[in-house]
């Protein structure tokens, strides 16, 4: 459902990404992790679309995304790091604005809004402007306008940093139910993520995939241990 292969995006001298390869299967939820500055949100920009790689392929359920990104944004939807909110509008506004967009029916825009309110949790806030909701009802704001269309593959750029406790719970939550029917890929660089919420992982560091596997296949690396595990793979010795 989500394929990178040999995805790599250069600015003159310096890669972003270098020949990242992976794939995500049907009803995958896979996280996604690196340091800050690994390359993480560029190649999943490429994956969606919306950079084109300088080298490489990104598709989503078949579709080639710089040859046809149309139809394969039609099963995806995508939550940027910094979500496409409109900060004077309200989340009945925004919902009402980008179900209109993708062409919905009148009867499909209400029983769509209805069920991405209910799984996000918006009922207190729809009549709120976004400027004044907390970071977390922000979040989940942003996740709505993704599953409005009912995509068969999310793809996540760090849908909890920023968020307090009981915020990242609540999106933990939402992620864990969404994956009974969807395929994600998660980016994130706060382990506990991982062990909430994912059974397998792909990491890379300095814009090169460096492991492909399992959680317990992860933690190997570390004698068990997840941060000694990410330590050993992505620090860098003359720091």
């Amino acid at each position: 459902m989500i394929e990178a292969i040999g995805l790599s995006k250069f600015y003159g001298p310096f890669a972003a990404a270098r020949d990242v390869t992976f794939s995500v299967g049907e009803g995958e939820l896979v996280a996604f992790l690196g340091p800050n500055g690994a390359g993480k949100s560029t190649t999943m920009k490429m994956l969606t679309g919306y950079i084109a790689p300088s080298e490489g392929i990104g598709r989503i359920a078949g579709h080639n995304m710089m040859e046809d990104r149309i139809e394969g944004s039609r099963q995806l939807g995508y939550l940027p790091e910094n979500g496409p909110l409109y900060p004077e509008m309200t989340p009945l506004a925004m919902l009402s604005f980008f179900a209109e967009a993708r062409g919905m029916s009148t009867a499909q825009k209400k029983d769509r809004i209805e069920a991405v309110v209910e799984i996000c949790d918006l009922s207190t806030v729809m009549y709120k402007p976004i400027s004044k909701l907390s970071k977390g009802f922000k979040q989940r704001v942003g996740m709505s306008q993704a599953l409005l269309h009912e995509p068969d593959v999310l793809i996540m750029d760090e849908p909890t940093a920023g968020l307090d406790p009981n915020q990242v719970r609540g999106v933990r939550k939402t992620m864990r139910r969404l994956s009974e029917t969807k395929t994600i890929l998660l980016s994130t660089h706060i382990l506990q993520e991982v062990e909430a919420m994912a059974s397998r992982v792909v990491l890379i560091n300095e814009g090169r995939l460096v492991y492909d596997g399992s959680v317990d296949g992860l933690r190997e690396h570390g004698g068990s241990d997840l941060d000694d595990a990410f330590h050993a793979l992505t620090h860098d010795e003359a720091v």
